[in-house]
């Protein structure tokens, strides 16, 4: 279906930071974006033409995260100067400080319901915070080392952690203990965040990977092999259906979730690009870099009303129920090596070289397939179709489907093709202004 929208377009540049752009965050309607930035600094942008944007002083080294509050009312950030600040963001750039980490703050996020925020700090502790009475409730130790980030489910019950530890944990916020934790020996997450429905997790690998996990079936989902260099932030499309990732060989990706590919390739930043968010309504994105810039950039490639979408493809719009808290708790730590494994080894060689494997695809797959069968048994019935006429509309579909298998892994090749095609001329261009200049 991405195929048959347009494509994302570049809406336009900002420019105000003088370093390295550590994080994005839209406002409530997507009038306004927040950034972060080493420079010390955070700006809010308004987007409507020709407004003024507005610098906010207080912390007294680099902020690493900013996150706006669900109803756009509070602004939170985090910094190297081992504080919180929440912020609110007018003119003046009010903020109160939150104490407690005693070192560097790696994140910052708030709760759904705005009641709570959780940071993630280089002391290898989470820290949980009232925001309405701006003081500690409780900090969560396991991690072993620096943890990087940290992200409240939907609906609060939950949080999700990564750190260099090389794990990723889920945490009861409300028993304050951890109930799972996935090991991964290939690196360390840089990012980790839950996908709408809260039934999953996504984490941005320094090894170059995106991995997806189901919290309730503790299972590896889809594991991502796009990038060049480590995987930086990553963001989910309020359908569920996307997944944008950031990574320091300088693009921006978009994976479709459902087929399990790679549908987009994003260039703009010169240099790593280290934060991406979509708005609350997935109508645009915007990923900040190293250069130092902020993009802002349309999505067009699902802007479409998912009522029509639902029309035509339920399955695009199916959001699952949140997990209930037995379906993962409790459970013991255990290691995902050898489920790894498993799941890459039903994956062809082929396909590893042209794009990576889904299995949530393969599932989705045959989810649709059983449906599609028992709608056409029950067509039978109501309508009178002859057996033999209900084979062959079976075999129709299941010829449709390799069909657009095919037409998936063509457009996947397409892509590294051009990608490889871009170096060389790079490469080519290198080579002509070294001839050059040793004339």
């Amino acid at each position: 279906m991405a195929s048959a929208l347009e494509d994302p377009v570049l809406i336009r540049p900002f420019r105000g930071h003088r370093a390295a752009v550590t994080g994005v965050a839209f406002n409530a309607d997507a009038a306004g974006l927040a950034t972060s930035s080493l420079d010390g600094f955070l700006m809010l942008w308004p987007l409507k033409a020709r407004s003024r944007a507005y610098r906010f002083v207080g912390h007294a080294a680099a902020v690493t995260d900013v996150q706006f509050s669900l109803d756009g009312q509070l602004i939170a950030s985090a910094s190297q100067d081992r504080t919180v600040r929440l912020w609110i963001p007018c003119i003046h750039g009010e903020s109160s400080v939150l104490k407690g980490h005693t070192a560097s703050v790696r994140s910052v996020s708030f709760s759904h319901d705005g009641h709570f925020l959780v940071s993630a700090s280089n002391d290898k502790s989470i820290k949980i915070w009232s925001v309405r009475h701006q003081h500690l409730l409780f900090s969560l130790f396991q991690h072993t080392h620096w943890v990087l980030c940290a992200k409240f489910s939907p609906d609060g019950r939950l949080i999700a952690s990564c750190s260099e530890d090389k794990s990723v944990k889920i945490w009861d916020a409300r028993n304050k203990i951890c109930i799972d934790s996935f090991l991964d020996y290939g690196g360390f997450a840089n990012f980790v965040d839950f996908n709408p429905s809260g039934t999953c997790i996504a984490a941005a690998g320094s090894n170059h990977t995106v991995k997806l996990w189901d919290i309730r079936m503790n299972k590896l989902l889809q594991h991502y092999e796009v990038h060049r260099a480590g995987v930086n932030c990553l963001s989910f499309h309020p359908s569920g259906n996307y997944l944008i990732t950031a990574s320091a060989d300088g693009t921006l990706k978009i994976l479709d979730l459902l087929e399990g590919r790679l549908i987009y390739t994003l260039h703009g930043h010169k240099g790593p690009v280290l934060s991406v968010a979509f708005s609350k309504g997935g109508e645009k994105f915007a990923s900040g870099g190293a250069d130092p810039q902020v993009l802002l950039w349309k999505t067009n490639f699902d802007s479409i009303d998912y009522k029509e979408v639902l029309k035509y493809n339920t399955r695009r719009t199916q959001i699952d129920d949140p997990p209930h808290l037995l379906d993962i708790y409790p459970r013991s730590p255990h290691l995902h090596d050898g489920k790894l494994k498993s799941v890459e080894d039903r994956v062809s060689s082929e396909d590893l070289q042209h794009g990576p494997a889904s299995v949530l695809a393969t599932s989705s797959k045959r989810k649709s397939k059983d449906e599609r069968e028992s709608a056409v048994h029950y067509g039978d019935k109501q309508a009178g179709i002859s057996p033999s006429l209900g084979n062959a509309l079976e075999n129709i579909v299941d010829q449709l489907d390799i069909l657009t298998l095919t037409i998936s892994i063509l457009e996947q090749r397409l892509t590294l093709t051009e990608d490889k095609l871009k170096e060389c001329l790079e490469n080519q261009q290198k080579m002509l202004l070294q001839g050059r200049y040793e004339e």
